[in-house]
């Protein structure tokens, strides 16, 4: 790796084998995927997968930083209200000490094993405004994920051939496209006799 770098064409360059790799290509390739992955999310996303991080216990609570999970709950202004808002701030801070100085919550894998353990111990009782900011992490990935297969659904289904097709038997028809496992327990018989 200390030689110096010769290009395909057997030209030798002043730069080692190891700036070349380490520096030009390596870099090169993390520019890239940087700038591919701000192409694909938004900043709000970006930022929800920032705060979403910030509940992580990895590290001893490495990533644990209040504001960000304060600035995460703001997404959710139904489910938080401004006083809760408040003793959320102050719930964030007495988790974390009481989180942090538990043995048991020292070996966890994911943010789900942290809410699992959390009902076993009965601390989401004693954070509940915590608790609830957990259980609303872990049920995004998921509402977002359906969202999504219900769109993927619609442009296969919505054809410029069935573009006319009225809200009521689009619906229908995307019940039955999403949700085909639940529909092959149907029976044909089933749903002739109604007709």
């Amino acid at each position: 790796m200390s030689e110096f770098y010769v290009t395909p064409r057997n030209h030798r360059t002043k730069v080692t084998n190891q700036h070349h790799f380490e520096v030009d290509i390596f870099n090169t390739v993390l520019d890239m995927q940087i700038q591919e992955f701000g192409d694909r999310f938004s900043e709000v996303s970006t930022d929800l997968f920032e705060y979403m991080a910030a509940l992580s216990h990895c590290n001893a609570f490495y990533m644990f930083d209040k504001s960000k999970l304060v600035k995460l709950s703001e997404f959710y202004k139904t489910d938080f209200n401004d006083s809760e808002m408040v003793y959320l701030d102050g719930q964030l801070e007495t988790n974390y000490h009481s989180l942090i100085d538990d043995e048991r919550f020292s070996n966890l894998k994911g943010i789900a094993d942290l809410s699992r353990l959390m009902a076993e111990t009965k601390k989401h009782l004693s954070f509940p405004l915590v608790y609830r900011l957990l259980k609303l992490t872990l049920v995004l990935p998921a509402a977002t994920a359906t969202v999504e297969i219900c769109f993927s659904a619609m442009k296969l289904l919505k054809t410029d051939l069935r573009n006319k097709m009225g809200d009521d038997f689009l619906n229908n028809s995307l019940v039955c496209s999403v949700e085909k496992e639940a529909l092959m327990d149907v029976k044909i018989e089933q749903v002739i006799e109604p007709f």
